[in-house]
């Protein structure tokens, strides 16, 4: 589906890319499950700062995970700029759920598994992509101290301010959460809530989480200036079609 998107771009006169990891097109499924996510970034970051096109900044498109791995380019890379980002279904508070797999994806089952028996021990939070927002609300302070990548983006320990100032520097922050999304625990983590902490059943929004309320991230000043929109459709997991997006992501935000 990407393509058909980025062709329609690519006839209005748009500069589009992508970024992968080397081999990309050998290693998509096992670069989305395995490695260290940090040094992913890093390696984005470089492709980024490395492409002339890019220069004078750039939009970023983030789908499901992609999107909070997109916000910690923003956040860590600031040289090019990006302009505005585009989050459809991303986790931003992290996951407490084990999302369905076939019983014939044995890379899915093997995630399901790493996850169960420890997604804070030292080897799966280096070597496994979930276990990187893997956030178990009946263990947060083991979350925030553990954790090697959510809890440092969004400044949970230690307030990053160059972190801060860089977020803020987007001229948008789309959130696109899906309605009936079956793979995602809790859904409101795609608009940046989630468990309220010590319990896995009563959730809370973005505006009633410390996150915001303490302005770690700078996300209460953006949504006071008018940065932060929050789309939903009521579907399933990146369930949208090219004329959606086409009408309510790229017209509104990015032409």
């Amino acid at each position: 589906m990407e393509y058909i998107w980025l062709g329609w771009m690519a006839e209005r006169g748009v500069a589009a890319t992508g970024v992968a990891e080397r081999n990309a097109e050998n290693r998509d499924v096992e670069n989305g499950y395995f490695g260290n996510i940090n040094k992913q970034i890093k390696h984005v970051c470089e492709q980024i700062s490395q492409n002339i096109k890019l220069q004078n900044g750039y939009n970023a498109i983030g789908f499901s995970q992609g999107a909070q791995f997109l916000r910690a380019v923003a956040q860590r890379c600031p040289d090019p700029p990006m302009l505005n980002l585009i989050s459809l279904g991303g986790q931003h508070q992290g996951v407490f759920g084990i999302p369905k797999c076939s019983d014939s994806s044995r890379v899915c089952n093997y995630m399901r598994r790493m996850l169960h028996l420890g997604a804070y021990l030292w080897y799966v939070q280096n070597s496994l992509i979930q276990a990187s927002y893997w956030h178990d609300p009946l263990q947060e302070n083991e979350y925030q101290r553990k954790n090697l990548f959510l809890a440092e983006i969004n400044n949970e320990n230690i307030i990053n301010a160059e972190y801060k100032n860089n977020l803020q520097k987007l001229r948008s922050l789309v959130l696109v959460k899906f309605e009936n999304d079956t793979m995602v625990e809790p859904v409101e983590t795609e608009w940046f809530g989630f468990y309220k902490p010590g319990q896995a059943e009563e959730v809370q929004t973005l505006q009633q989480s410390k996150l915001y309320q303490q302005d770690w991230l700078g996300l209460r000043t953006m949504e006071n200036a008018g940065k932060i929109y929050f789309l939903s459709l009521p579907t399933d997991h990146l369930q949208f079609t090219a004329d959606w997006f086409i009408k309510n992501i790229i017209k509104r935000y990015l032409i």
